[in-house]
């Protein structure tokens, strides 16, 4: 898979065919060519491929894979600020860690939309079934840091370990 970094200097050639491709259909219409209507889907189709290339370089096309992390379902995304994950009643803290940082890796991206103020949260919940009863509970949660350098940035994951401990003694 490329990486953003190629997908940019796959733009800057393509923005050099795009604009050998102008310069030759503009030739083509002084010069009355036959085939200068073609030049000019051509040239339209070069400017959308360069855009695509442009937009490919912003964020990863491949998700993330932190070691020791168990598969989540996203069961709940607002698209903005709000997103919930379900994982396994029987996820250790370490395990529930990873996967919370893996995560916010996949979900937390630049692009999401967000009010003004608002700060995106990833909160992981299990359910607990116990005597005909099922509680709903939340075993941690991840939001991103707040700062300028990418240390920073880092996430900051907040395991709940009463809950945890609910959700694996219901599990047993």
């Amino acid at each position: 898979m490329l990486t953003p970094d190629q997908f940019l200097a796959a733009t800057g050639y393509f923005v050099i065919g795009t604009i050998a491709f102008g310069l030759l259909t503009a030739l083509s219409f002084l010069l009355k060519w036959g085939i200068r209507f073609r030049l000019v889907g051509a040239t339209g189709f070069m400017g959308v491929l360069t855009v695509g290339l442009f937009g490919l370089s912003f964020q990863p096309l491949t998700s993330a894979q932190i070691p020791g992390a168990v598969p989540y379902t996203t069961v709940f995304d607002s698209g903005s600020s709000q997103i919930v994950i379900a994982v396994p009643n029987t996820i250790t803290r370490t395990e529930l860690e990873a996967t919370l940082e893996q995560a916010a890796s996949n979900l937390l991206k630049p692009s999401r939309l967000r009010a003004a103020g608002q700060r995106p949260l990833i909160r992981a919940r299990v359910i607990a079934h116990r005597d005909g009863i099922s509680d709903l509970l939340y075993i941690g949660s991840v939001k991103p840091g707040e700062g300028n350098t990418p240390a920073e940035r880092t996430p900051i994951v907040e395991i709940y370990p009463d809950k945890l401990a609910k959700a694996n003694n219901a599990a047993a």
